[in-house]
């Protein structure tokens, strides 16, 4: 059987449940952000799936598993697409399943929200600050694009970070509900220790319906943005500021020259040539004692959203959109040529790792750190700005940085393993298994699925067996 017979055996089984197969549409669905990486981009640009799928319900849901399971039709899940390493592309084919029908909150009492996975983040919070005056502990950058879904499937950390850690710490992420893909699909509630066999596993294992969070009190944060000369006296500042518990933060990143006169267009007016800046999110109640802190460090206040007149406010994107993958998407909208890396600092050692590339990559890393809390205190994730001249070349500087003990988790790769720093591990395919015997959920994202002889390498390049062919 064809796969265009297949497709439409499909909708002669989905009968009611409408079956998408125009290529305009079908080519937007299947895409995400990996066009942030050129690696990615030449190895899947030319992806698509053959028909989109979204179902208004659990019941309709069911139906469309237990067809394809029955069709041998692969199926990736899909929130608002705004991953950025092929998450929610379907690189084998077959059917995008489009989870934005499935959107309703549920509940959201006690502090706990209760809530379909197809969700908008933006949607959410508007939803409880108007019911409870409450909000998500984080969001990703995206918070007004992405579902709530896709976060906890795709996602790791985010506005939040710096107060509530990342996603899959204890507390977190509550509670899943996922639905298996099977003859007769199943629906399981996820808690405990196994929420992180299903968070940040792109889909690959079960989809997922509902997602339970907790709720913090809603503020009206105060974003500020504070400029430095020198790119150690920033990331020093941001270290120190990280580490009172007494500030009520939502938000920390340290953005290294000339990123902010390149590519944050609308506070330019703002901004001296060659600042560094430091970007923050301050409860109001915490806004005056981090003014404090940041006159003693030698920062200059560029701009502060409570005291700042109409005139200069106007037009301004949310600060959230400066920061995390926001910053890599205005850069490359300004500038082709730049790419993106994601990678750890050395252990208790912030300001030496970023001191060390910076005195490496002067003229190819422009630096990007992220600031967030953990069981053993500040931590910082980098997200520099890489100025692409070619694979090879991005591969020697990964080396290098791997040689001083900084890791690099590849946003170059499409798979579980390779984004995620680690091995196969086999418990993870049984688990898979479990909820999906035939491999058919997201395919060709979990290198365990195909062979368990893969060991990691900072450079990616893993190719799976079923990737559509180039035309």
């Amino acid at each position: 059987m064809t796969t265009q017979e297949r497709i439409a055996d499909l909708a002669d089984k989905l009968a009611g449940i409408e079956v998408i197969t125009k290529p305009t549409i079908l080519r937007a669905k299947s895409r995400d952000f990996f066009w942030f990486s050129p690696v990615l981009k030449d190895a899947l640009d030319h992806v698509e799936g053959d028909a989109l799928i979204r179902p208004e319900s659990k019941d309709e849901l069911r139906k469309v598993l237990a067809a394809c399971f029955e069709l041998d039709i692969p199926v990736t899940p899909r929130g608002g697409g705004t991953g950025n390493y092929a998450q929610a592309m379907p690189i084998t084919g077959g059917v995008v399943l489009d989870m934005t029908g499935l959107n309703r909150v549920i509940s959201c009492q006690g502090g706990v929200l209760h809530v379909e996975a197809g969700a908008l983040m933006g949607d959410i919070e508007t939803h409880t600050h108007a019911e409870v005056g409450q909000e998500l502990r984080m969001h990703p950058s995206t918070r007004e694009t992405a579902t709530i879904g896709g976060f906890v499937a795709g996602g790791s950390g985010g506005v939040g970070s710096i107060r509530w850690g990342m996603l899959h710490e204890p507390g977190n992420i509550l509670g899943l509900e996922m639905m298996t893909m099977e003859a007769e699909p199943r629906l399981i509630r996820i808690e405990g220790p196994e929420i992180n066999r299903v968070h940040h596993a792109y889909g690959i294992n079960g989809v997922i319906t509902e997602v339970t969070m907790p709720l913090i009190h809603a503020e009206d944060w105060v974003d500020f943005l504070v400029s430095f000369r020198d790119w150690d006296s920033v990331v020093a500042s941001s270290v120190e500021i990280a580490g009172y518990n007494s500030l009520h933060l939502k938000e920390l990143a340290a953005i290294q020259a000339p990123a902010p006169e390149r590519y944050f267009t609308r506070h330019a007016k703002f901004l001296e040539e060659g600042d560094h800046l430091l970007l923050a999110m301050v409860a109001p109640n915490s806004a005056e004692s981090f003014q404090t802190i940041v006159n003693r460090v030698g920062g200059r206040v560029a701009y502060r959203s409570d005291i700042a007149d109409a005139a200069d406010k106007k037009g301004l994107p949310h600060l959230h959109h400066l920061c995390w993958n926001h910053t890599t998407l205005r850069a490359i909208k300004t500038d082709p040529d730049i790419t993106y890396l994601q990678l750890g600092t050395r252990a208790g050692d912030i300001e030496g790792s970023a001191r060390d590339i910076a005195r490496l990559f002067p003229e190819e890393i422009i630096n990007h750190l992220e600031f967030s809390r953990g069981a053993d205190g500040v931590r910082a994730g980098m997200l520099p700005l890489l100025r692409f001249t070619s694979k090879a070349r991005m591969d020697e500087v990964i080396a290098a940085l791997e040689d001083i003990g900084i890791q690099n988790w590849n946003p170059h790769a499409y798979t579980l393993e390779e984004g995620n720093y680690r091995d196969p591990d086999p418990e993870e395919k049984v688990f898979k298994a479990r909820h999906d015997p035939k491999g058919l959920l997201n395919p060709g994202k979990l290198i365990a699925w195909e062979t368990m002889d893969y060991r990691y390498d900072p450079a990616g390049g893993y190719v799976v067996a079923d990737l559509q062919a180039k035309p």
